[in-house]
């Protein structure tokens, strides 16, 4: 990848390139994505933006004829994300940025792929009716609605999920080229401030009662905090100068306990915004 990264950076033909050719490919759009990151957050918004438009147009042509907007979605949360870091130096205004982008897109999505969510839509009611049917006969007639509510907010939130992490890729290229450390040093000083914070958890409360897709805003509101609870739980390991094993357990746990862990690290990161528990924790030192 660092290869990868240092040919991009020879100049717009090769980052243009890459761009262009990796998002036409099947299942490549996120190098595609993170190489136009890249380009914004070390040679500014407008040259990434140029880069930018030799990826959009194989990503509009997967949109349009294939009916498939990922590449899109996520090649747009990228160019957000990344200008907004570039500009403001703040992952908190980046992630915040991403989440209003992914509930655009979330109210976008049946307007401008309706049969896409209608197949889909019709697979899950199919699946519930003969694997599930106690869950179908519950839900009755509310059954599809709420299947519908569910995909949407997937689709929305998988966008914004594999957008940070291409916007994080490009960062981590970015810093191994020309800031050794630095993204490191970066992800494990992220924390959300108290009144996001407060707008994060509102939001993610206020959904139901607002008649809105609650599953979306959830998805919206709750990544902020998760991934600052991540990066928390690095900090904490940077800090105490503990072992590699301790994440490695941490992402374990975090695959078998599912949204039972994940509830209890978006309290955590609410919690931290008020806190900020990286700087109550002493450092490690050397024995004395």
């Amino acid at each position: 990848m660092r290869a990868l990264a240092q040919y991009v950076m020879r100049g717009p033909l090769q980052a243009g390139g890459v761009a262009a050719v990796t998002t036409a490919l099947p299942l490549l759009f996120w190098i595609g994505a993170a190489v136009v990151g890249l380009v914004i957050l070390r040679l500014g918004i407008s040259q990434g933006l140029n880069i930018g438009l030799w990826a959009l147009l194989p990503a509009l042509g997967w949109s349009w004829f294939g009916q498939d907007p990922t590449a899109l979605a996520v090649l747009l949360q990228v160019m957000l994300m990344a200008s907004v870091l570039r500009t403001t130096l703040s992952w908190e205004r980046a992630l915040l940025g991403g989440s209003f982008l992914a509930i655009v897109t979330g109210l976008l999505l049946p307007v401008a792929y309706p049969g896409l969510l209608d197949d889909l839509v019709q697979a899950g009611v199919s699946f519930y009716e003969q694997y599930n049917a106690d869950v179908a006969r519950t839900l009755g007639s509310d059954l599809e609605q709420v299947i519908r509510d569910t995909m949407n907010a997937s689709m929305a939130g998988t966008y914004l999920a594999t957008g940070i992490g291409m916007t994080m890729l490009a960062r981590a290229w970015q810093a191994g080229l020309y800031n050794p450390g630095g993204f490191r040093k970066e992800f494990h000083a992220l924390k959300l401030s108290p009144a996001v914070a407060v707008v994060c958890a509102v939001t993610m409360v206020i959904g139901p009662m607002l008649g809105l897709n609650s599953m979306l805003l959830v998805w919206a509101a709750g990544t902020p905090l998760f991934m600052a609870s991540v990066a928390l739980v690095h900090g904490i390991v940077g800090r105490r100068n503990m072992s590699g094993q301790w994440l490695v357990l941490f992402y374990i746990a975090l695959v078998l306990l599912g949204p039972t862990l994940m509830i209890l690290l978006v309290v955590l990161a609410f919690v931290d915004s008020w806190l900020d528990i990286r700087r109550r924790i002493k450092p490690a030192g050397p024995a004395e």
